[in-house]
């Protein structure tokens, strides 16, 4: 086997388990004939699908199962319109990241190392790290859930099965990046379809769903404290850092021609993808809000969302419940260790082996589950504490891709980069009210 070619690209990412080029081959060649003309329609789109969709993992991971859940039993279809929003707003963004790795072929953490002061760096590094550690304790609680509601294994270990499984899954790399692809697109099937199956037995009030999507709706701080959690949930900070990683060298373009193409290819995986991911967190909360809201209102965790699922739609919606949210954990557990050696590699230059970071990242979990703490509670913080860590990169992200003379053609337009201000803004007024409203419940006690 040839020696792995570890590039200051997506390959240094891989660490230990980097990809031999010669088994990139395939890809690399169908895309280089679809550049080139040779290939056409379906077959020409279909060696750049991929990136997103390991992407969009970090979209339905088991952090979404939890503020979805609660959201949809509590508030019932209220706060569909903040998914719908919140997906709109990720496909916005992990298009500008895919865009800013394909016209550069330097990922976000890169250019900001780069282009930003050394302290500014650093202190975005460590940001990074601790919206890393939050999604990974998110996904790491959910698989460990899934495997102990579905088999029975006690939590501790569990996190070890988990930790084990994730490492694997991302250690497939060594055979080439197609096969990661293909293996987290299946694990995106497998929830894709639990949820059609969901759909199907809970019987959903679709005029309400259609209603509630698109009317803004919120009431008191608990819709307030879900609505930023469902977007700290959707869009992820190392998601955003991760696709510019995943396009910086997968398939280069020789000329700008050739880079608009790979973009445009590019935008339609982004688009599919997005638009799964979306359809999938909207069915979340809209069964949540079908089976629970009415006499299960109180339901707040995912152990008595699975334990209420039994009598009321039968043990198969249960188990089907509970085999998406295995899938969902252990892919996006996998997607944010990849996401991880990133950013570290990005900002700082350095870099560990991959089981080093999955052992360091998984104790936080250990911890928790060891000291008896509710993890879907626990679930729901972490997605709030990645929404106070997303505008970091969203900031990032809009200064770089609308400079000409790092993006070239790839530029943003004028109404591009209006839009990302405009969804930069959101987040950071959802995270405003956030931090009043908690500060403001808290002032009675110091007095």
């Amino acid at each position: 086997m040839p020696a792995p070619c570890l590039s200051t690209a997506w390959s240094t990412m891989r660490d230990s388990v980097a990809v031999p080029r010669s088994q990139r081959g395939g890809v690399q060649s169908a895309a280089r004939d679809a550049l080139e003309g040779r290939r056409r329609g379906l077959r020409a789109l279909l060696p750049f699908i991929g990136p997103a969709f390991i992407a969009s993992v970090a979209y339905i991971d088991p952090g979404n199962y939890a503020t979805n859940i609660q959201s949809g039993a509590e508030f019932g279809y209220n706060l569909l319109w903040v998914v719908v929003l919140a997906n709109l707003m990720a496909m916005l963004f992990q298009n500008l990241s895919a865009k800013l790795g394909i016209a550069t072929g330097r990922n976000l953490p890169e250019l900001c190392r780069s282009e930003f002061s050394r302290p500014v760096g650093l202190s975005m590094w460590i940001v990074s790290e601790i919206a890393a550690m939050a999604t990974d304790l998110a996904e790491f609680l959910g698989a460990t859930l899934a495997l102990n509601l579905l088999l029975g294994v006690p939590l501790l270990l569990a996190t070890v099965i988990t930790g084990v499984i994730t490492y694997l899954l991302v250690a497939l790399d060594r055979y080439g990046f197609r096969m990661l692809e293909v293996v987290i697109g299946a694990l995106v099937g497998v929830i894709a379809v639990s949820y059609l199956v969901e759909t199907a037995l809970s019987h959903p009030n679709w005029g309400q769903i259609a209603y509630h999507s698109v009317v803004p709706w919120l009431h008191g701080p608990d819709s307030v404290m879900l609505a930023v959690g469902i977007v700290g949930a959707t869009i992820m900070p190392h998601a955003v850092y991760l696709h510019s990683g995943l396009m910086q060298d997968r398939i280069i373009g020789d000329s700008p021609k050739e880079r608009r193409r790979i973009y445009r290819f590019e935008l339609i995986d982004v688009v599919i993808a997005m638009t799964m991911a979306g359809l999938i967190n909207m069915a979340m909360l809209y069964m949540s809000a079908s089976v629970f809201h009415t006499g299960h209102s109180g339901i707040a965790d995912i152990t008595t969302a699975y334990r209420t699922l039994i009598p009321l739609l039968g043990g198969g919606a249960a188990f089907v419940f509970l085999i998406s949210l295995l899938a969902s954990g252990l892919s996006s557990s996998g997607v944010g260790t990849m996401a991880g050696q990133v950013i570290m590699q990005g900002f700082v230059g350095f870099k560990i082996p991959i089981w080093v970071r999955r052992v360091l990242t998984m104790l936080p979990t250990v911890v928790i589950v060891a000291m008896g703490v509710d993890p879907t509670r626990t679930l729901i913080i972490s997605q709030v504490v990645l929404s106070l860590a997303l505008p970091l990169p969203m900031i990032a992200l809009v200064k770089f891709t609308k400079r000409r003379d790092l993006m070239g053609d790839l530029v943003n337009s004028q109404l591009v980069s209006l839009a990302a201000v405009a969804c930069t803004v959101v987040v950071l007024f959802l995270n405003v009210v956030l931090l009043w409203q908690t500060v403001g419940l808290r002032l009675p006690l110091v007095g």
